[in-house]
């Protein structure tokens, strides 16, 4: 017991020792080590050869518990990996995140972007925003090619597509399972929504009261869902790495995807990828370009000026490439141009110019009550695709839920 006691305490007075020796540490819950330390870091480095740079890494379940133990404790990094919306809002509100509202480069993000790490009312912005996820749907080329489709562009011409597949009978038409709940609200309700809400002002629209869950355009986000049932097989037995499987095996045409499953499925089968298609011909499109992670820092470094230094350097369009290129899928948030490597990335950042980008509307604000609105869109999403849960009464399952709590100021 004594020697755990003395090593827990060396350990933290190591850690405490690299936090103030001049080396700033990065706090991060990703897994991305290798990426920080032979791209990131060394590009940084080679313009700023007098600050040397850590990238620590936490389990991401434990990262937030270990941070808010860290900061408390005066012994966390100088550089904070920051996750959206309320638990970086509390950071901040608990005193431990500079305010960088103002910092250089900041002007470089639009305000969606910002919104993750902002003060509910806007005006103060604690984290840099870093990367994006942008939803979309995957498809397989050489089902495509065979099979003689296109790719769809408005939402009658999707259905024409999976009722081609279904009736060859030969591949699933949609790999996409309810087991888990999550994908029926990310990859179902939160991709195609969009198009329907029009982005952020469907969003602000639920912010302000003046919009309602109810209403006309979230029945139809949700009747869409009810006809994708019959395309996805036994999808209620059906989780998201069993998708994955079907898709990357080749036994299915299309896969709704978020951008961050680029890389299960590179030099697995030809991928290809089309935006959410909208109701019309012509119309205005939206995307779900979610704000995925920011990077702020923390107050009470030791090496403020130091990591102020690297933070402008994050708002570059240097590091906006660097990033974007070496984890495809994960999209700078910034406005620069970016010369995207991946084929299929490239594709889904191009969207950007194309349509209108929106975060998924459950996450700001909407997500702090009983019932959570997140937990409400999973269960409604597979009652839906299911055919237990009718699309109206599904829509006022959500409202109800909402209105149960939240009162907009």
């Amino acid at each position: 017991m004594k020697y755990f006691l003395k090593s827990l305490v060396f350990f933290a007075v190591c850690f405490s020792a690299i936090a103030q020796s001049g080396t700033l540490v990065i706090e991060s819950w990703r897994e991305d080590g290798d990426i920080w330390n032979n791209k990131i870091i060394p590009a940084f480095t080679a313009q700023y050869p007098n600050i040397k740079v850590e990238y620590k890494h936490t389990v991401a379940t434990e990262y937030n518990d270990q941070l808010n133990q860290r900061l408390k404790g005066g012994n966390a990094g100088d550089i904070i990996t920051c996750r959206p919306f309320d638990d970086s809002l509390k950071l901040y509100q608990a005193g431990h995140l500079e305010d960088l509202t103002d910092v250089d480069g900041m002007e470089n993000f639009p305000s969606f972007a910002q919104s993750a790490w902002q003060t509910d009312d806007g005006a103060v912005t604690f984290c840099l925003p870093l990367a994006s996820v942008i939803h979309g749907f995957f498809y397989n080329k050489a089902i495509f090619s065979e099979l003689g489709l296109q790719e769809p562009k408005t939402v009658a011409e999707f259905f024409v597509v999976l009722e081609k597949v279904q009736g060859q009978g030969k591949y699933l038409p949609i790999a996409m399972g309810t087991k888990d709940k999550w994908e029926a609200a990310t990859m179902g309700f939160q991709n195609i929504g969009p198009n329907y809400w029009k982005g952020e002002d469907g969003r602000f629209a639920l912010i302000s009261g003046e919009g309602k869950l109810s209403s006309a355009e979230y029945v139809a986000v949700l009747e869409q869902l009810a006809r994708w049932g019959q395309f996805m097989g036994e999808h209620q037995a059906r989780g998201y790495v069993e998708a994955i499987k079907i898709f990357a095996d080749g036994k299915a045409a299309i896969y709704p995807a978020g951008s961050w499953d680029i890389s299960a499925f590179n030099n697995k089968i030809e991928l290809g990828v089309f935006r959410p298609p909208v109701s019309n011909s012509g119309d205005d499109c939206f995307i779900s370009d979610h704000t995925d992670i920011g990077i702020g820092v923390n107050v009470n470094s030791k090496n403020k000026e130091e990591a102020m230094t690297f933070i402008r350097w994050m708002a570059s369009e240097e590091f906006a490439g660097i990033f974007t290129n070496a984890l495809p899928g994960f999209f700078s948030l910034s406005n620069h141009f970016i010369d995207v490597q991946d084929e299929t990335a490239k594709k889904m950042i191009a969207w950007r110019e194309e349509c209108d980008s929106t975060i998924r509307n459950s996450y700001q604000i909407l997500n702090r009550g009983k019932p959570s609105l997140e937990l409400e869109i999973w269960e409604t999403s597979v009652g839906v695709i299911g055919g237990t849960m009718q699309p109206q009464d599904a829509a006022n399952r959500l409202q109800t839920g909402l209105e149960g709590w939240y009162k907009p100021e």
